[in-house]
């Protein structure tokens, strides 16, 4: 039987600020296989990491990532005080930088695997990321998510590499590639069970026969 690989999603967050370095220091710290985030490009081009893009729901201001520069961007506290008050306020919970924590793990297990969601659907997020996982001899150790299909199309041609997260609404535009760009799409796509349906699922792809695998449920059940 195939082990189940347990990944820390933005880290410890359930204890702690997600995508934080605590957050996933204390992950590691847990034993998980892996930990996954999301990246994003500042002003002047440095992939970070934080999900939403806008830094008001875990930073407290109405800015987006993309609008400020590096040094902008480590003034903000991600200690997110709607769900943890103010047990975080005043710590070290700055936006880091995919570099940071890149040299955690480093540091921490070099043999963590990487779940890496591209975030900006953006070429240059993909081509900076790469070139930086592969700069820290990691990019083996990484499987990416996308909820984008163009995102998607381009790290199957240009990269070939391990892809987790394709929401069942893009299977549409995943059945309208040739053969030989569906046949680099990895048969692992995801979508949430509240969009689950036959009519969904009968789509050309399905048809071809790849694989369709859940990502996550609803509830726990």
């Amino acid at each position: 039987m195939n082990k189940i690989v347990v990944e820390g999603h933005r880290g410890y967050a359930a204890k702690y600020p997600e995508n934080t370095m605590v957050s996933f220091e204390a992950a590691i710290d847990l034993g998980v296989d892996a930990i996954e985030f999301d990246v994003w490009l500042t002003k002047d081009k440095v992939p970070v990491i934080l999900h939403d893009g806008n830094c008001k729901r875990t930073c407290g201001v109405d800015v987006h990532i993309r609008d400020l520069t590096l040094e902008e961007a480590k003034k903000l506290s991600a200690h997110y005080e709607e769900k943890f008050g103010d047990k975080f306020v005043g710590a070290a919970v700055e936006i880091p930088t995919l570099e940071e924590v890149l040299q955690l793990q480093a540091k921490k297990n070099p043999n963590l695997l990487l779940g890496v969601e591209i975030k900006e659907y953006t070429e240059e997020n993909v081509d900076l990321t790469v070139a930086l996982l592969k700069e820290y001899g990691v990019y083996e150790q990484c499987f990416f998510y996308s909820w984008n299909a163009r995102i998607v199309k381009y790290l199957a041609v240009k990269y070939d590499v391990a892809i987790l997260g394709v929401n069942l609404g893009m299977l549409g535009y995943l059945a309208q590639l040739d053969k030989n760009e569906i046949e680099k799409i990895p048969e692992i796509l995801s979508g949430n069970l509240k969009f689950q349906n036959r009519m969904m699922l009968d789509v050309e792809v399905y048809r071809k026969g790849k694989v369709v695998y859940k990502y996550s449920a609803l509830n726990d059940a």
